[in-house]
């Protein structure tokens, strides 16, 4: 017997795909292709997303630090700050991205409303769609089948994947090159 949910979920994210911009894609892909070091930063759920995507960035080889662990070094003029955050107004990320500017630094997020104070800061974003409890009347009135945010942070990882391949192509880079960097400790 097959899951409803799960099935409903799958459906509403395949249709939530459709509005993802290719040209967004590729003009992040290549921000993070000309950034000497790549900061990554994200909270609640949308961090777990923001982690996973990192991971894989250093798996690409990138220099990658996920801002907040004890080994984040400082960034510095022509690093990348990529900010995950639905709403584009977290408190804590909003600074984050006022302090990388002043350090020269650029932004990119993936955001349900790129014109909102992240976004107005980025150099470049991908919009998705969906709702986050800090957009109010500012989202898209149909919602989502899912608590509040859920479709966004799924929606984001899989962004964040497909931003992955496209940098993997653009590199020219084998899943051999990215095993090779993976961890080993396990």
């Amino acid at each position: 017997m097959e899951c409803t949910n799960l099935k409903n979920i799958i459906l509403e994210l395949q249709n939530a795909a459709t509005q993802v911009d290719e040209e967004q894609v590729e003009k992040f892909a290549d921000a993070i292709i000309a950034a000497k070091n790549i900061f990554v930063a994200g909270a609640g759920r949308s961090g777990f997303a923001a982690r996973g995507f990192a991971n894989r960035l250093l798996h690409l080889g990138f220099h990658v630090a996920f801002v907040g662990d004890p080994t984040t070094p400082p960034i510095k003029e022509g690093d990348l700050l990529v900010i995950g955050s639905g709403s584009g107004t977290t408190a804590g990320l909003v600074v984050m991205a006022e302090k990388a500017k002043k350090q020269g630094a650029d932004i990119a997020t993936v955001t349900i409303n790129p014109e909102n104070t992240i976004g107005s800061m980025a150099k470049v974003y991908i919009k998705l769609p969906g709702t986050t409890r800090l957009l109010g009347d500012n989202q898209d009135k149909e919602g989502s089948i899912q608590p509040v945010g859920s479709m966004f942070e799924q929606l984001s990882w899989l962004t964040y994947d497909s931003v992955i391949m496209t940098l993997k192509e653009k590199t020219g880079q084998s899943n051999d090159d990215l095993i090779a960097r993976h961890g080993n400790l396990e």
